[in-house]
């Protein structure tokens, strides 16, 4: 049934295409396309995934047996280090290679070579940001250390291996689509795949619109509108903690921004701000086994391949399972007998922009602390597909790239770009694939200490359970020592006194250890209290999943791993809990229609839970939106970027300063007040609501309103899944929007044996056309999991393994 239904829509999703002259990339030649012996079809019928029983390979040094289970996931054994991680490659590109390959266009600006003129801009913007250059100078020394160079290159030959069976008719379907065949792997795209995660997670900024706020607002208003700490803030590490260590000092300027107002324009372009997550750790003193439990589940866009592929590795010094990144070696995010680790995006402002003196028309030099440098300069050569190849130069200063320029964007007005550099710790030599390989072998808390020495980018809240009983959480990246304010707004590249002047030292990173508490936990919040003596801030620190887990965790005693999932799916919302009662307060019962009366009377009935069955959240949200808009109106000024107060912010301000100057709309004659912006924002809401209900066949609630949707990367409907019905939402446990969320659940037990949970939205094959290529969306949906195996040997829970395949080397 999944492969009619799959070559059904699929057919139309090509028949449309060529009828209607859609262009997705280029259409490909259609005889071999549609030829039933070697065109898409071969991918629609290949339903068993059938897995060769044998294999041989060149380059093994010995035997590998690889024993899937029911949802596919490889658990890999190997005798020899270099044939683990080449079979890992080998494995990995047999279920992800056209994702893997694609994701390394994007990361590297080469995707006009897939799909033509139409990605130009966006080709020159990644090539803009120097994330190819920090990777180039990663691999130099990735392979200078004698363990990540041995791993990288076993993995590339694995890849290599796979693409070499490859002909038209096994080619995956996207390939087919797009016209074109895969190339050589390489190390340097294991590289790009990694240095691109801190694209996702830490690039960009609003410094621009920080500037700009700044000058309008003046600095005190700033303070109060955009403050680091709120009242009732929970940092990552427990208020209180001590920090027994001698800080750098650095100097500090007079000025710290520069003194000019920004011309209108463009924002730089950013990470998205959603892309956090929730891990944290217990102590076997909370557990009812006595022993400590991990959980941990990332928040990043939700698409089909999906961003994890699960793996086991088995073989000298390692037994470990968990997510890796398709096209990079090792377990990103997992366990082993001893411990078990997760990850959560650690906020901190290492992206900043300085705005570059020029000294000339040429851009050759720029001013610098009162002498003038030469700038270098570096042609990017992009090719496009049906088209000449186009040449960007890069103009590069001691800071950084030159993202904006006279010649990019395109649409720049004014010259206002004219010289935004960008120094970004992405760019500096990094090592993470050796953290994650030390990380996979650890035993102790110890052992993990010293993986993360290596691990610069993107930063990192890393929770730990260990079977020793240890819990631990450190916030783990490369730091520049900031004086305060430093980079929050535009700097100035001409002053020596705005460089970044030191890092943190590794010792001196935010961490706790066994807290009195009994567990450790982040969701993106403001890593630490004031007490913490260097300068730390972000412009998207979270502040209400943190509060519920903590709040959550602090209550709960003979913790199971069955609570750890149901905190993880909890979808309470906190905000409303907070902020609703004072607005329904404020409404005037008397001038209801029918349509507000009933949705008021729902909502003082609500248990404030964002469940996929219910109404109260809708109209919660659009009345929130509406309000935001109708409160924040100075902020929307066409001419000037401004940045926006965030949400809880705004429930500060309404609780706490109702009279602020900034509750009146000021696109209106009359002075509003609190209480009118909230009736007139309920009424626009409701209305909205309405309209809402008129246009859509389907039952106006949470989960339809919301529209959960996994897309296929090419947004194809076809390979895509659409309408899921999920809770949750943004500031809410289980952070699941419409298009992102939770892309990977786990829960760890740290017994003996070790006991594992875990689900994605997806599915181990990137093939559309394989039952195991979203199997796991509904289980995800509902909240439920699948049980994880760490075999301990080949013959371990021969119940659990779907088939072997057994992989011999050529000679």
């Amino acid at each position: 049934m999944k492969v009619f239904k799959f070559l059904l829509s699929f057919i139309i999703t090509i028949a449309l295409t060529v009828a209607l002259s859609i262009r997705i990339g280029s259409i490909p030649p259609l005889g071999n396309f549609l030829d039933p012996f070697h065109g898409f079809w071969q991918n629609a019928l290949n339903e068993d995934d059938s897995i060769l029983q044998t294999v041989t390979l060149e380059g093994l040094q010995a035997p590998v047996t690889i024993k899937y289970d029911s949802l596919m996931i490889p658990h890999i054994f190997a005798e020899h280090e270099e044939d683990l991680y080449m079979v890992q490659g080998y494995v990995t590109a047999a279920n992800r290679l056209w994702q893997m390959e694609f994701v390394t266009h994007v990361a590297a600006g080469r995707v006009s070579e897939i799909v033509g003129e139409r990605a130009l801009s966006f080709d020159r913007l990644q090539r803009r940001k120097g994330l190819g250059t920090g990777a180039e100078e990663a691999l130099k020394a990735w392979e200078q250390d004698s363990v990540t160079r041995r791993v990288i290159n076993a993995y590339a030959r694995g890849v290599n291996a796979y693409i070499q069976t490859l002909d038209y008719a096994s080619l995956p379907v996207e390939y087919k689509l797009l016209d074109y065949t895969p190339e050589p792997w390489t190390p340097l795209k294991s590289v790009l795949l990694l240095k691109y995660l801190s694209n996702d997670l830490t690039y960009g900024d609003v410094d621009l619109e920080n500037t700009n706020t700044l000058q309008l607002l003046g600095q005190e208003r700033f303070d109060f509108l955009f403050p680091t700490y709120l009242p009732d803030y929970d940092p990552v590490i427990p208020k209180g903690t001590p920090w027994n260590f001698k800080p750098i000092a650095i100097d500090s300027p007079q000025v710290g921004f520069i003194n000019q107002a920004l011309l209108p324009g463009e924002s730089p372009l950013r990470s998205n701000p959603d892309n956090g997550s929730n891990n944290w750790a217990v102590a076997g003193s909370k557990t009812r086994s006595g022993k400590p439990i991990l959980a941990n589940d990332p928040h990043l866009g939700l698409n089909l391949p999906s961003i994890w592929y699960l793996v086991q590795l088995h073989g000298p010094g390692v037994n470990v399972f968990g997510a890796t990144v398709p096209g990079a070696p090792n377990v990103i995010i997992g366990f082993n007998d001893s411990i078990a680790w997760g990850m959560t995006n650690a906020r901190r402002d290492v992206t900043d922009w300085y705005k570059i003196d020029f000294a000339n028309s040429e851009n050759t030099e720029y001013r610098f602390d009162k002498i003038n440098l030469k700038t270098q300069k570096r042609v990017e050569e992009i090719r496009v597909r049906d088209e000449e190849v186009f040449y960007d130069t890069v103009v590069y200063t001691h800071h950084g790239p030159v993202v904006y320029d006279e010649h990019f964007p395109a649409d720049t007005v004014n010259n206002n770009h004219r010289g935004f550099a960008l120094k970004w710790v992405a760019h500096e030599t990094s090592m993470e694939g050796l953290t994650f390989y030390k990380l996979n072998r650890a035993k102790n808390y110890k052992d993990y200490q010293q993986a993360l020495k290596h691990y610069v980018c993107p930063a990192q809240n890393f929770a730990f359970a260990s079977a020793h009983g240890d819990i631990a959480m450190w916030v783990q990246g490369k730091f520049p020592v900031k004086w305060n304010g430093q980079g929050k707004f535009m700097l100035d590249g001409s002053r020596a006194d705005h460089e970044w002047q030191a890092y943190i030292p590794f010792d001196q990173n935010v961490h706790v250890v066994n807290p009195g508490r009994g567990y450790v936990s982040s969701a993106n919040q403001v890593p630490v209290d004031s007490a913490y003596p260097y300068y730390v801030y972000d412009d998207t620190y979270e502040h209400y999943r943190n509060r519920r887990i903590n709040n959550r965790l602090s209550q709960m005693r003979n913790i199971t791993p069955k609570d750890m999932m149901s905190l993880q799916n909890d979808n309470y919302n906190l905000k409303a809990s907070e902020i609703l009662p004072l607005m329904l307060d404020s409404l005037d019962l008397a001038q209801f229609n029918e349509s507000q009366q009933k949705a008021y009377e729902r909502l003082r009935k609500w248990n404030y839970q964002n469940n996929a069955g219910q109404l109260s959240p809708v109209f919660f949200n659009l009345w929130w939106e509406k309000f935001m808009a109708l409160l924040w109106d100075e902020f929307d000024q066409g001419e000037v970027r401004l940045r926006r107060p965030d949400s809880e912010v705004t429930v500060h301000v309404m609780r706490q300063f109702p009279n602020d100057p900034f509750i009146d709309n000021q696109k209106t004659t009359a002075v509003e007040s609190l209480t009118d912006l909230i009736r007139e924002s309920f009424a626009q809401a409701i209305h909205e609501s309405d309209d809402w209900e008129e246009s859509h066949e389907e039952e106006l609630n949470w989960g339809n309103f919301k529209a959960t949707h996994v897309d296929h990367l090419l947004k194809l409907n076809s390979f895509s899944r659409a309408n899921i019905q999920t809770g949750g939402g943004s500031g809410i446990v289980n952070a699941t929007k419409s298009d992102h969320g939770p892309s990977w659940r786990m829960i760890v037990e740290m017994g003996s044996p070790v006991k594992a949970w875990g689900v994605y939205p997806g599915g181990q094959s990137g093939n559309p056309g394989s039952p195991f290529y979203d199997n796991m969306i509904e289980r995800w949906s509902e909240g439920q999991y699948f049980d994880m195996w760490l075999l301990q040997s080949e013959s371990d829970k021969p119940e659990k393994m779907m088939s072997t395949q057994r992989l011999f080397p050529s000679n």
